[in-house]
Formats: C-alpha cells, sequence, structure tokens
C-alpha cells in the first residue's frame, strides 16, 4: 500500500477519534471554554511522545509509523505534531529557533484565522 493511502487510512481513524471526543465531552458553547479540543491537543501530544519514544525503541517500517503518527495522531491533531517539533528544536538546543516557531505558530495562525474570518464574512473576530 502507498504511504499516501497508509497516512489516508490512519488519518480517518484520527480524524473519528477526535469527533468522537467532542462528542462524548460536548460542543463548547461560544463562551465556554473549548474543553474538547484542549482535551485532543493534550492527549495528542502525550500520544505522540509515547509513540515516538517507543517507535524509537522498536523495529517498524516507515507505512506503519507513517499510519500511527502521521495519519491517526495528524487526523487527529496537528497540534501533537507542533509539540513535537518544538521540543526537538529545544532539544538540539536551538531556543531561539524552537521559541520563534512556537510564537510565530500561534501569532501566525490566530491572526491567519482572523485574516480569513474578515476576507469572507467582515464578522469581527
Amino acid at each position: 500500500m502507498s504511504a499516501y493511502l497508509w497516512v489516508g487510512l490512519g488519518g480517518f481513524i484520527g480524524s473519528v477519534a477526535r469527533y468522537a471526543v467532542s462528542v462524548g465531552l460536548g460542543a463548547a458553547p461560544a463562551d465556554r471554554f473549548p474543553w474538547a479540543t484542549f482535551a485532543v491537543n493534550c492527549l495528542g501530544c502525550l500520544l505522540i511522545g509515547l509513540l515516538v519514544g517507543a517507535l524509537a525503541k522498536a523495529s517498524v517500517s516507515e507505512p506503519v509509523r507513517l499510519f500511527l503518527v502521521t495519519g491517526i495522531l495528524g487526523g487527529f491533531t496537528t497540534f501533537s505534531a507542533f509539540g513535537l517539533e518544538s521540543l526537538t528544536l529545544l532539544r538540539r538546543g536551538e531556543t531561539s529557533l524552537a521559541l520563534l516557531y512556537i510564537l510565530g505558530s500561534v501569532l501566525v495562525g490566530v491572526a491567519a484565522v482572523w485574516l480569513g474570518l474578515r476576507f469572507t464574512s467582515g464578522a469581527e473576530a
């Protein structure tokens, strides 16, 4: 099976799992804390840490790694990849680059959502 199919299959599973968590915890009204997203992001970060650590000790094929990490966890939350990449930069001693990545991702991401809303609906964000 090609790498794209492994990632796609895992992404399907991860996306469905994310939806299940959202349904299970209930969608947050606009004026409430988004617990489902918070839970998914934190759980995804824990899982990627556990999985990458375990895969580093085991001999697994690239398709299995793609299915589990890029597919399932990528479909569950890309925040887990962000957490892993941030920690990797910090562990390599690239503190300035890590901080730039962290702050840039959050600030540019929020600004991009705001900009997209402004362009499409004129909504105040």
